[in-house]
């Protein structure tokens, strides 16, 4: 057991929202669902058997993504971690 189904057993939650990705029946979709959780995970083009998710909740994740991806841009501004002399592969500074 490794990746997403570690962290699906302690899940605090009620949805969880994910990409494409996370659309296995056993792996994922059927635990959250035992544990009376709601998954919110589109289903992949190949599928066999189509489900429903809430298209609506699934968008706020793309909100989501982008406010960590600013939260990086700017971590990056703020520490300067690229701009200093120690952080280039020399490391004589």
């Amino acid at each position: 057991m490794d990746g997403a189904d570690v962290l699906l057993e302690d899940l605090e939650a009620d949805t969880l929202l994910a990409d494409k990705g996370y659309d296995a029946d056993e792996r994922v979709i059927d635990k959250l669902e035992k544990q009376g959780k709601t998954a919110v995970i589109p289903p992949k083009k190949n599928r066999k058997e189509k489900r429903e998710y809430d298209k609506y909740l699934y968008q706020a994740r793309h909100l989501i993504e982008n406010f960590f991806a600013k939260l990086k841009q700017y971590r990056a501004i703020a520490t300067r971690y690229d701009k200093r002399k120690i952080n280039f592969l020399d490391g004589n500074g």
